[in-house]
């Protein structure tokens, strides 16, 4: 089961914090999205990600450049400077040269009281890149340039990290999510643009490669409970199951350990779904004898040294990224029905939740914030998946009844056991596809706005 945070139980309730009447339309000037929600969930979700070349092309570079191919991307061609960086973990100064990418202005769809970004890159040994976000209010105003995340695949030259106290009096970062501090204002987010800063070893010719980057804005409105969606086609797909409870006690320095390993655990399953798995020198510093040592992998290369955990959202796509010919996107979904529809297509989806114990049956156990990995559907419409919450990686397939499951899922407010009021996260997933998806994944993707 996952070991509650308070960084996370503060997050859940920022998101139910998100609700309200949709504000003005933003500024004159900004870019309309090309690659934004589909029509069913528009009123609610916006996503917008810069991938191809052409969009590398766009926004204003310092020192970086577009690069062509199968799968184009962002490198740095020459310096724009050189930064110290003190990281604030290791307390260690370090000079690097960087090149700074500024996406176009985008007004999402929706004019958002929350925005989470994601990113898929290469780091290379010696570089490392950060991504910012800074946007405009409905109010006229604008946000400061907020840190989204600190990101490089591997810890050595830096330790991956989000960053805290980042607030405005309008609006704060809540590890991985930009959150209106007060949606019942009605002040909204109604533009922004990403940066992009890549790092490198002054004096030498690396550069990182980012080959996507964006953001999901939404509003969704504060719910205690959802519409009941109508059940679709039953489909289950073949996702190896690992339980994060056979490594409790194991790396207790990545947040204590297996048993609060729901995220990384839920990420190692769909990437080898996809047929990708750690090579044996990646696993090499795991300790010998260790049951499904990718999972220990997965739970070093996800931490966030700032939140204590495995849990940061971007932090799992950008790894599940970091294999070969991945992509990986956090964004809401509206529905199970857009759910489904991802399923059917052959898309094994990561969702995050939290009930009390009792309001999932079957489940054994209560969370302020769980991931689990959603495999398919039966053929009543109760959702099939994969719970890392298991005893043993034979027991992590498990039924769950569909209105249970749509109510946890989908909520932004929950009463707990005392019958207090907390939050929920409105939807959240984690989607990781192949770079070449079949044309009826690519179809799914499309209309849920993530290609």
């Amino acid at each position: 089961m996952t070991r509650p945070t308070s960084r996370r139980t503060v997050l859940t309730a920022a998101l139910a914090a998100g609700a309200g009447a949709v504000a003005a339309a933003g500024p004159a000037g900004a870019a309309p999205s090309r690659t934004s929600s589909s029509q069913a969930a528009s009123s609610l979700v916006d996503n917008r990600f810069w991938t191809t070349h052409t969009d590398w092309r766009c926004g204003s570079t310092a020192g970086t450049r577009a690069v062509p191919g199968r799968r184009p991307g962002l490198v740095i061609s020459t310096p724009a400077g050189s930064t110290d960086y003190t990281d604030p973990h290791t307390g260690t100064t370090t000079t690097w040269e960087y090149a700074s990418w500024t996406s176009p202005v985008h007004r999402p769809a929706v004019p958002a009281t929350e925005v989470i970004a994601s990113w898929n890159a290469a780091t290379p040994e010696g570089t490392w890149i950060q991504v910012e976000l800074r946007g405009s209010y409905s109010d006229g105003t604008d946000t400061p340039w907020y840190v989204m995340g600190r990101w490089a695949s591997a810890d050595t030259d830096i330790r991956r990290t989000s960053v805290d106290d980042q607030t405005d009096g309008k609006s704060t970062v809540w590890t991985d999510t930009f959150s209106v501090d007060d949606a019942a204002s009605g002040l909204r987010l109604v533009a922004y643009r990403l940066r992009l800063t890549l790092h490198r070893t002054p004096g030498t010719r690396l550069t990182p490669t980012v080959h996507r980057v964006g953001a999901m804005a939404s509003d969704v409105p504060d719910r205690f409970t959802v519409p009941a969606g109508t059940p679709g086609v039953a489909r289950e797909l073949a996702v190896p199951r690992y339980s994060q409870n056979v490594h409790v006690g194991e790396y207790p320095e990545y947040d204590n350990g297996g048993e609060a390993w729901c995220s990384p655990t839920s990420s190692q399953m769909i990437i080898e779904y996809w047929g990708r798995t750690p090579t044996p020198e990646d696993l090499s510093w795991v300790k010998p004898g260790l049951a499904d040592p990718q999972i220990c992998h997965a739970a070093r290369y996800t931490f966030d040294y700032q939140y204590e955990g495995c849990g940061n959202w971007p932090f799992n796509a950008a790894y599940a990224a970091t294999y070969e010919d991945m992509n990986a996107a956090v964004t809401r979904l509206g529905s199970l029905t857009d759910l489904e529809q991802l399923v059917t297509a052959g898309i094994p989806v990561i969702t995050s939740q939290s009930f009390f114990k009792g309001e999932l049956t079957g489940a054994g156990y209560g969370t302020s914030g769980h991931l689990m990995t959603v495999i398919g559907f039966t053929a009543d419409g109760d959702v099939i998946a994969n719970d890392p919450a298991s005893p043993s990686n034979d027991a992590v397939r498990r039924v769950y009844r569909r209105r249970e499951w749509e109510t946890i899922w989908l909520r932004t407010k929950r009463y707990d056991a005392n019958g207090a009021v907390r939050g929920g996260t409105g939807g959240v997933c984690y989607v990781y596809w192949p770079v070449d998806p079949s044309a009826r994944q690519r179809r799914a993707l499309r209309s849920l706005g993530l290609v």
